[in-house]
């Protein structure tokens, strides 16, 4: 069992697939990277359902759905939640129902939905793909995104162990936020970077 961290769907629970098929982000890490988000939009120091207000935001390897259905509970919009698995994907579809947030979740491999047609560029692409994903694997899903999937300013955040390698793109600016065992890497297109690295939150640790 998950649940929403804030926004207008905040505190529901969120069913989560049974066994392992998951590794949902821990809400430490979730909350870590909205409160960064928001400062990056400009809205942190709004309520919570309109901290990423006017942000189009994709999730990729969603999982449970856990951080692309907290992206919509915080004003997010549109948001695109990309699972691999069937079932799963049909479980976030009812967790959003039950939530009553509005998102759409496609049941496809990253790889072959980022090789259509975008049905519009994002502001935010996350990432949490398993942790024994080739590094270069990875980087090329990402290039695709970036080329692709982005717009000009927005960023891509993902989710690693923290002692896998750190994903490099040409023509991206890379930086790192540690949370215990996890890393989240956050990479912007040099020409936003500037615009985009967000101050630290409060629960930051340092290696």
């Amino acid at each position: 069992m998950s649940r929403i961290i804030a926004g207008r769907a905040g505190g529901r629970r969120l069913q989560t697939p049974a066994g392992d098929r998951t590794r949902p982000t821990t809400d430490r890490v979730r909350e870590a990277f909205f409160s960064s988000l928001a400062a990056w939009n400009g809205t942190g120091d709004g309520p919570g359902e309109t901290h990423l207000s006017g942000l189009a935001f994709l999730d990729l390897f969603a999982g449970s759905g856990g951080v692309g259905l907290e992206a919509a509970s915080r004003g997010a919009g549109p948001v695109v939640l990309v699972e691999s698995d069937a079932r799963t994907a049909h479980l976030i579809q009812r967790n959003a129902k039950d939530v009553g947030l509005d998102v759409t979740v496609r049941a496809a491999k990253a790889e072959t939905y980022l090789a259509g047609t975008p049905p519009h560029r994002f502001d935010v692409a996350w990432a949490d793909p398993p942790y024994s994903l080739p590094t270069d694997h990875l980087e090329d899903l990402l290039a695709r995104v970036r080329d692709e999937w982005l717009l000009p300013d927005g960023v891509m955040v993902v989710e690693r162990a923290r002692r896998s390698s750190v994903p490099q793109l040409a023509g991206c600016e890379t930086w790192t936020r540690p949370y215990g065992e996890t890393t989240l890497v956050w990479i912007a297109p040099l020409e936003a970077a500037d615009a985009t690295e967000p101050s630290p939150p409060a629960t930051q640790e340092t290696p």
